[in-house]
């Protein structure tokens, strides 16, 4: 296996692999390499339509050796540390990687185990959870067996992928309970640790309207903290200044779809290139880091600050590509990123809000009409369009 490499990825997901197509679709020359350890690629925006029993989840699931793209080499392994002082990592067989310019696009950190009583016990005792491949099918359980009682929707403090993704399910959910003749028996929840329901004005009053419609109790400031599975049991700590505080509040359910707490991968936050958090410590707009100039970072892992999606990486990585390709000639950064970001806001069987706005929370949109309003046809968009743009458009650096 060759050691250095001109340009060397770590991760292999939307962001690692969308980089390292833009970068050879430019230059074919480029020496890339690609480490990513798994063998599948999973388009998981995806998965919210498959809790809502629209999509198998096989639907969603490609091999990883397909989307590498022509002319980069696949490292099959995973990073262990990292060493920028020497322009160097070590991944977990021992091998030592040497790189002129290192890409980190090593995703997000699913924290199962930060809510007792969580891991485990997905699909089981009326927990389910659209953030895992192999859970995502147990929402759509939950969901067509409940024919009385309380179903909760959570979404914790810590950042997440696809800020809007805890809603979209509760939405979805709440229009099958209506759609067959149980909803009068189900009390739907929507607990949030969030102090609303979106940070952008414009899609929060619409949201709020949605949430009025379908009677839905929401609980903001609450985030779940611990799982009573055999008594169905919830325990929620009281968020306050966007703290967690000691006040808690236990609540019984029938069904609860949890969204995991997440953080930065753990071999990122233990290691030199990590902000004071954990993540990627990059330039806002140009994606560079703040300390070590070779060094480029997008998507989950980065401190970017904006949300978490593969829309905003679809704008981020053309960013990352103009901005390296500069540093590897030595010249000026000059390409720059505004915080782009969207957010497809399900609001039930064919109909959704697209919510598109910049790093100052001001709509982005990218259609000739208000997107703050319902429609079937982003909805469209959302289940058929976005999917084979992402495999055939994104991945391949056309998109």
């Amino acid at each position: 296996m060759k050691k250095h490499y001109q340009v060397l990825i770590v991760g292999g997901g939307s962001a690692g692999i969308t980089v390292a197509a833009h970068l050879l679709n430019q230059d074919a020359s480029l020496d890339v390499g690609i480490v990513e350890p798994s063998e599948k690629h999973y388009y998981q925006p995806l998965w919210t339509l498959v809790g809502g029993g629209v999509f198998a989840k096989e639907e969603t699931e490609r091999n990883e050796a397909d989307y590498i793209p022509r002319g980069a080499t696949w490292i099959k392994d995973a990073v262990d540390t990292f060493d920028p002082e020497n322009n160097a990592i070590k991944t977990s067989s021992g091998d030592e990687l040497t790189y002129d310019a290192l890409v980190v696009t090593a995703g997000i950190q699913i924290n199962w185990g930060g809510i007792k009583g969580l891991e485990g016990n997905v699909g089981k005792h009326g927990i389910c959870s659209n953030y895992s491949y192999d859970t995502c099918e147990s929402t759509f359980e939950n969901i067509r067996n409940l024919k009385k009682g309380t179903a909760i929707f959570t979404q914790p403090h810590t950042p997440i992928k696809c800020g809007g993704a805890p809603q979209k399910i509760c939405y979805i959910a709440e229009d099958y309970f209506r759609n067959h003749g149980v909803r009068d028996d189900i009390k739907v929840v929507f607990a949030s640790a969030k102090g609303g329901i979106f940070p952008v004005p414009k899609y929060k009053a619409s949201l709020e309207r949605v949430i009025e419609r379908k009677q839905i109790e929401t609980k903001f400031c609450h985030t779940l903290i611990e799982l009573r599975p055999e008594k169905r049991e919830a325990v929620f700590a009281i968020m306050k200044d966007e703290q967690l505080s000691d006040e808690t509040v236990t609540m019984k359910y029938d069904m609860i779809h949890v969204t995991p707490m997440m953080g930065p991968p753990d071999f990122i936050k233990n290691s030199p290139i990590s902000d004071e958090v954990g993540w990627v410590s990059v330039d806002m707009y140009t994606t560079q880091h703040t300390k070590f100039p070779n060094i480029f970072s997008l998507g989950d892992c980065s401190n970017l600050p904006t949300s978490k999606t593969g829309a905003a990486i679809r704008k981020q990585a053309p960013v990352t590509v103009a901005n390296l390709r500069s540093f590897l000639a030595d010249k000026s950064l000059t390409a720059k990123y505004d915080g782009y970001t969207s957010c497809p806001l399900v609001t039930g069987y064919g109909s959704l809000i697209l919510a598109e706005f910049d790093y100052d929370k001001n709509p982005a949109e990218t259609f000739p009409f208000d997107q703050s309003e319902e429609r079937y046809s982003m909805y469209a968009l959302k289940a058929y369009g976005l999917p084979r743009m992402y495999w055939h458009g994104m991945l391949r650096g056309r998109a």
